[in-house]
């Protein structure tokens, strides 16, 4: 399943927010310095969809906010 996620880094707390188009919009309070919102967004998504976190995987977006994640749910 693929998932299209705009990422807000640096937020007060770490939210997941469904948008009417499917797409989700993820706070993070992790800064984007050294790969740590990836990685936190990694933790997050895989937490929410009762995954580990190997089953999560970004496709693109590596540097920007506009990301597209792989989730591996077999």
């Amino acid at each position: 399943m693929k998932i299209l996620v705009k990422v807000i880094a640096g937020a007060k707390q770490n939210k997941i927010e469904q948008c009417l188009d499917g797409s989700l919009k993820v706070r993070l309070t992790a800064i984007r310095e050294k790969n740590k919102a990836n990685q936190q967004l990694i933790g997050l998504l895989a937490e929410h969809y009762n995954l580990p976190k190997s089953k999560v995987e970004i496709l693109c977006g590596h540097t920007i906010s506009h990301k597209i994640i792989e989730i591996t749910l077999s």
